[in-house]
């Protein structure tokens, strides 16, 4: 069972992302701010769970946050700063965006840039620790896939319905045959050397 809270004393947010690795589509980030004392026992990280499992606990964590909220960086926002200073300016974006201000962010993985005013916790496999970051989790990854399938129908050649823009076989074949598209972020290698 993941834990509630890091901090029962302050009211606190969980956030990750999801597209960090992917070579088309944005970067995105959600932070959530659960009930305290909040429990549910299928609430994992987005990772462990199959597409169907996601989208019924996107509803559940919907309903059931105190606040949500998830924003995005574009390919050409990433490509401009780079892909990690692109996944906290999307997780600041996400924070801007609750109706409720928390007093402690909960961030997956091993650094963030501070966000002004709020003290932050980095914890490396987070959304495997904490309730909020789990749900942060699956929102990001949840609203990431419905707009890569969306794209998907203006370039269903990348087959970004099924791979999300993630580096897959079919899609690297889709670049050396059709080249690159406005999704495709074009400071990534698109193909591995020698191809």
């Amino acid at each position: 069972m993941l834990r509630s809270c890091y901090n029962s004393l302050v009211v606190e947010a969980g956030l990750d992302e999801a597209g960090r690795g992917c070579l088309a589509g944005p970067v995105t980030a959600a932070a959530v701010i659960l009930p305290k004392g909040y429990r549910h026992g299928l609430l994992n990280d987005s990772k462990q769970l199959t597409k169907k499992q996601r989208e019924e606990l996107r509803s559940v964590i919907e309903r059931d946050a105190i606040t949500y909220a998830v924003a995005e960086c574009t390919p050409e926002e990433i490509d401009k700063v780079n892909i990690l200073k692109a996944s906290f300016l999307a997780m600041h974006r996400a924070i801007e965006k609750l109706d409720n201000t928390p007093e402690h962010l909960l961030i997956d993985g091993n650094r963030f840039t501070p966000y002004p005013m709020i003290p932050h916790t980095c914890i490396i496999k987070g959304d495997t620790k904490f309730l909020s970051i789990a749900a942060a989790s699956i929102l990001a990854k949840t609203y990431r896939d419905e707009y890569m399938e969306k794209i998907a129908q203006e370039f269903p050649m990348y087959s970004w319905h099924t791979n999300a823009g993630y580096p897959t076989v079919l899609h690297r074949n889709a670049i050396r045959a059709h080249g690159i598209t406005k999704y495709h972020r074009k400071t990534f290698r698109h193909l591995p050397e020698g191809n």
